[in-house]
């Protein structure tokens, strides 16, 4: 069953205000059903699958990554070999409290006027708890064994779908960020899985514009997923 959410306003487009179209994700079925809505645009956040359902505004694009045929560009490799040291090491997904000490670090650097702001530990603990599909969290630790960032990943039956990813901001300069997408794509590609997803690209958010670096991009419109073309300056 779908809901229609009473429209609030956007945090990404000024002026606009945003409506989400929403189900539950159902017990029981830990990849295929949420595997088909995020398909069709959905993104989950704790048990339910949303996408953006607004009258006048198609600012929000879902889009992936081809795996296979995904090429770093020469920023993109710099960036590959500058973190090259760090170990991924895979986790369930649950919270802990060297997370959390990264996370609001993260969240007071980057987003400190946004809708985490303030968030703490238990709701930290539900947006990573709160999963009925099977959600699992990649930790990049250094050489000293030091936590430096973490991806919140949906593994879907086609790919991985990075839920939230986030760092330690005195690490900024190594672009982990960037580093994260990247080593989504070659786990993917290592897994045999087609794409990777990276949830809504919104152009005219600076916070949300970054995914077009990624070539090449698909994004799902009226005519199904197309590749997104290189505008002008990208």
């Amino acid at each position: 069953m779908f809901f229609v959410l009473t429209d609030t306003p956007c945090p990404y487009v000024p002026g606009q205000r945003e409506k989400k179209l929403i189900t539950e994700i159902a017990r029981g079925d830990p990849t295929g059903s949420y595997s088909a809505l995020s398909r069709a645009g959905f993104r989950r956040s704790h048990h339910f699958a949303y996408r953006p359902a607004c009258s006048d505004c198609r600012a929000c694009l879902p889009v992936r990554i081809p795996a296979h045929g995904f090429t770093l560009s020469r920023s993109q490799k710099r960036v590959w070999r500058a973190n090259a040291a760090l170990e991924a090491i895979e986790v369930p997904a649950r919270a802990t409290t060297e997370q959390f000490r990264v996370f609001a670090r993260y969240i007071d650097s980057r987003h400190g006027d946004g809708e985490m702001a303030g968030m703490s530990l238990s709701d930290y603990k539900s947006m990573i708890h709160h999963s009925r599909v099977d959600t699992r969290m990649t930790e990049f630790r250094a050489r000293d064994g030091s936590l430096a960032a973490v991806c919140l990943i949906d593994w879907l039956d086609d790919g991985p779908s990075a839920v939230y990813s986030f760092f330690d901001p005195a690490l900024s300069g190594q672009s982990l960020g960037t580093f994260m997408i990247l080593w989504l794509v070659e786990e993917a590609r290592r897994r045999g899985l087609p794409y990777a997803y990276l949830g809504y690209l919104i152009e005219q958010s600076p916070k949300m514009a970054y995914k077009l670096r990624f070539r090449p991009l698909e994004a799902l419109g009226t005519q199904g997923w197309r590749t997104v073309e290189a505008s002008a300056g990208q």
